[in-house]
């Protein structure tokens, strides 16, 4: 799925939170109808994660963004919420081990149980 930032720019998130009802014909969401976009990085996207998706995302507009990076061997959650007034993201928490935040909405995980053998 993915989200139509403009006529040319249609990015494909590794995870998407929506607003809008379902519709099984749909092939896109505008950043409108995006409640949250999550990026996984990995060695081929962790440029475009971390800097040209981060900027795209916030100048369409989207509320909140999380980029999930790999720090010794366990995810690490970065939250980011948007600026209105500057149409950047401002880092709002770095979670490690678990992650709990109440934005955009409640959540409460055990980021190691992620990680097969790791236990909390």
């Amino acid at each position: 799925m993915t989200i139509r930032l403009d006529e040319r720019n249609r990015p494909e998130p590794d995870v998407l939170v929506i607003t809008a009802p379902y519709d099984p014909n749909r092939t896109f969401y505008t950043p409108d109808q995006v409640l949250l976009v999550i990026e996984v990085v990995s060695p081929e996207s962790a440029h475009r994660d971390r800097t040209v998706k981060l900027r795209k995302y916030a100048e369409a507009g989207i509320k909140h963004y999380w980029r999930i990076d790999e720090e010794d061997a366990t995810p690490a959650v970065h939250a980011y919420e948007l600026d209105e007034p500057t149409r950047s993201y401002a880092p709002t928490g770095i979670y490690r081990h678990e992650l709990r935040s109440s934005l955009p909405f409640a959540i409460q995980l055990d980021l190691d149980r992620l990680v097969p053998g790791r236990k909390s």
